[in-house]
């Protein structure tokens, strides 16, 4: 009998691995810090009819390999039915071989499943059926599969104008995972689009119970939102940017910037980028005062296909990376709070892996010796949240920073499932310290690099953003 593609020691290469995994990491908790699950499907424990609702809908990843494998939209983000999409995705998942969606798919039917069988169009009725059965019991709710990956925390991706009712609903229900909120205000500073600015500008002066009429008015609102995802339990910030905006400002400029786009009036480029840097600078602050972690997710070049953002919107499998020189943006920007004495807990993810060593080497130039691991190179992220681009961020890390003091691992997923990518970074992480004992290159001392490992996995984070 041949044994099962994912077996107890995939991606792990030595005896020295195997053991660094299975004594030291396997069973670890989850601290799941960035990610864009549904709390709504939290609070109400959804459960789904089947595995194409939990795994393709809303899954880009996917989406982008279908498409390159010539599935026609209909059975993409059409209206086909869920049986028809999942046909299609066994049909194209042989065909990712290579691709991170080969191990993350069989990687996730394995746990929470139990399914050791490839996934191709033999199986797949087989394993359509078999999980439809499972996604029925309470086992596998939304709860149900946060407890059987032993979960701790999760921070989901929220709006200054959410209401945080189901976070607030989760925490009275008595749910031992903590499920807090994250901080995004991406939107309060999208100046870009006045009309869509001036819509949500609306929406926020109502939450805020607030007339915002100039800039004083916005920050005030924006504040009186930050203390209260701070009461709720927020922890973290999260900024999605292109790149970063450290350009020089005056106050009365920003006034005037911001009474412009209120009057309904487009701003000049050179408008635009001293408006986000205002804003950039205002949250940093603001999330200083309140003990709070800042992550910076930069370069992403969104919604390139002009016809399908038309057709589909956001977040439908139309971006890519970018290639921006932004070294110098960002040492300015984080130069300006270090003066200050302002410089929160700071993340950051790139995109782009040419960007690797530049960020490795960037937060070593603002740790202050407060505290160990204050500036943090963030996880492989999007495009690189695969085995080749994690391992070239911990070498980029381990070459010019301590990897000892790294927070580790998150899902950043709408799915359920993509719990996975915590286990295949464990594994990453083992082989690769495996790797390095085996050739002589660190101790073959298991204590010393165990625990390490127990605090990359998850000590780190527990510790770092006070959980």
């Amino acid at each position: 009998m041949s044994k099962a593609f994912i077996h107890k020691n995939f991606v792990l290469e030595t005896k020295i691995a195997e053991r660094l995994y299975h004594d030291f990491a396997k069973d670890l908790p989850i601290i799941d810090y960035h990610c864009h699950l549904s709390p709504e499907e939290i609070a109400t424990d959804k459960k789904w009819d089947n595995l194409s609702q939990i795994w393709l809908y809303g899954d880009h990843y996917k989406w982008r390999a279908m498409r390159a494998n010539g599935i026609n939209e209909k059975y993409i983000t059409g209206d086909a039915s869920d049986w028809e999409k999942f046909k299609v995705w066994s049909e194209t998942v042989p065909n990712t071989l290579r691709n991170p969606l080969y191990h993350w798919t069989h990687l996730e039917l394995k746990k929470p499943f139990g399914i050791t069988k490839l996934l191709n169009t033999s199986s797949a009725k087989e394993i359509y059926d078999a999980t439809a059965t499972m996604l029925q019991s309470q086992e596998f709710s939304a709860r149900g599969i946060l407890k059987k990956w032993q979960v701790e925390v999760v921070c989901t991706t929220d709006d200054p104008v959410d209401s945080l009712e189901h976070h607030i609903k989760i925490k009275h229900d008595g749910f031992d995972i903590k499920v807090l909120p994250t901080w995004r205000p991406d939107k309060a500073m999208a100046v870009d689009n006045t009309k869509a600015y001036n819509l949500y500008i609306n929406k926020l002066a109502d939450v805020a119970n607030i007339d915002i009429t100039d800039f004083e008015a916005l920050m005030e609102a924006l504040r009186k939102r930050h203390d209260f995802f701070d009461s709720v339990g927020c922890k973290l910030s999260d900024h999605g940017i292109a790149q970063f905006y450290p350009d020089d400002y005056t106050n009365s400029e920003i006034k005037a910037i911001f009474l412009k786009v209120r009057s309904g009036k487009a701003l000049a480029s050179q408008e635009i980028r001293k408006f986000k840097s205002a804003m950039l600078y205002e949250f940093a602050l603001m999330d200083n005062e309140k003990g709070w972690v800042q992550q910076f997710h930069c370069g992403p070049l969104r919604n390139n296909n002009s016809r399908m953002y038309a057709s589909l919107g956001a977040d439908s499998g139309f971006d890519s990376m970018g290639d921006t020189l932004v070294a110098a943006d960002i040492a300015k920007f984080l130069n300006r709070l270090a003066e200050a004495g302002q410089l929160a807990k700071t993340i950051m993810y790139n995109i782009n892996p040419k960007d690797n060593d530049m960020i490795a080497t960037m937060i070593a130039n603002f740790q202050d010796g407060s505290m160990a691991g204050k500036m943090q190179f963030g996880s492989g992220w999007w495009f690189l949240d695969q085995k080749q681009g994690m391992e070239a961020q911990l070498n980029s890390l381990s070459n010019h920073g301590l990897l000892s003091r790294f927070v580790g691992m998150l899902t950043d997923s709408r799915s359920f499932l993509s719990y996975s990518r915590h286990e295949y970074f464990r594994r990453i992480l083992c082989n690769l310290l495996g790797n390095d004992i085996e050739n002589g290159l660190m101790p073959n001392d298991m204590e010393l690099v165990g625990n390490m490992i127990q605090d990359i996995s998850y000590n780190n984070a527990k510790r770092y953003f006070n959980f």
